[in-house]
């Protein structure tokens, strides 16, 4: 749950909203569909506010370059997605690491 506060967090403030149902069985499916639908949106209307809403989760064109040959049969917007999903995780964890480190 840590994850999707992190993304919903990363979006509101560019005023994207992300929502989720509480049903963590389908949570990857859940905000990876969301955040493609988002991305899209954004790419074709907002391409400034994607660009900084990138920077805000850390992700880099390497990044998305490096995902992009792991997942041949995602296209860009699922590309990037993921990475929003995976990078958010990672904020998540090297936070408790750190938190329990104290």
């Amino acid at each position: 749950m840590d994850t999707i506060s992190q993304i919903m967090k990363d979006f509101g403030l560019f005023g994207v909203e992300i929502h989720f149902s509480g049903h963590v069985d389908d949570a990857y499916y859940e905000l990876h569909q969301q955040l493609v639908e988002q991305i899209d949106t954004l790419l074709i209307n907002k391409s400034d506010l994607l660009m900084s809403i990138l920077y805000q989760v850390d992700i880099s064109d390497h990044d998305i370059a490096r995902t992009q040959d792991d997942f041949p049969r995602y296209n860009q917007v699922e590309v990037i997605a993921h990475q929003i999903i995976f990078r958010d995780l990672k904020k998540v964890l090297f936070r408790r690491y750190f938190t329990a480190k104290k």
